[in-house]
């Protein structure tokens, strides 16, 4: 079990982690100053200008909308983000719309990938190879990227 610490100060820049704690359950429309961590259960819409993260023992059902995702829990449903990172053990059955998208070799992504109609994919992966070659030169991490 931890502490969780968070320091109060002066500065209106800054802003806290806004947590969904393991064993607690959320639903409903959700909007987000700052960074957010869930490791318990939100079932909803998740909007947020931040970087939210969705922890090894977290599950989301539903729409999120945030500048940076990292998954390394379950995620179902659609998302809206510039980047998303499925880490390893992290499930993601969704419809997605990113700028960059990266899958660890022990994530799972199963859905649609949907890009900006006047962008262009660029992929960066190892050199062109053929046939059962190229299985053993894919590399250990795939980034897509979005040209503009």
């Amino acid at each position: 079990m931890g502490i969780l610490k968070k320091s109060v100060s002066s500065q209106p820049n800054r802003s806290a982690i806004t947590i969904i704690a393991e064993g607690n359950k959320f639903s409903g429309d959700m909007s987000v100053v700052g960074k957010m961590h869930i490791d318990g259960i939100f079932e909803g819409k998740i909007n947020s200008l931040d970087h939210i993260s969705i922890g090894k023992s977290g599950s989301v059902n539903g729409s999120i909308k945030a500048k940076q995702l990292i998954v390394s829990g379950v995620l179902e449903g659609e998302v809206v983000c510039d980047e998303l990172h499925i880490e390893k053990g992290g499930k993601v059955r969704a419809t997605v719309l990113s700028k960059v998208m990266s899958i660890d070799p022990a994530g799972c992504f199963l859905g649609e990938r949907k890009l900006h109609e006047k962008s262009s994919l660029q992929v960066i992966s190892p050199p062109e190879a053929s046939g059962v070659d190229a299985i053993d030169t894919l590399p250990d991490k795939i980034t897509l990227k979005v040209n503009k």
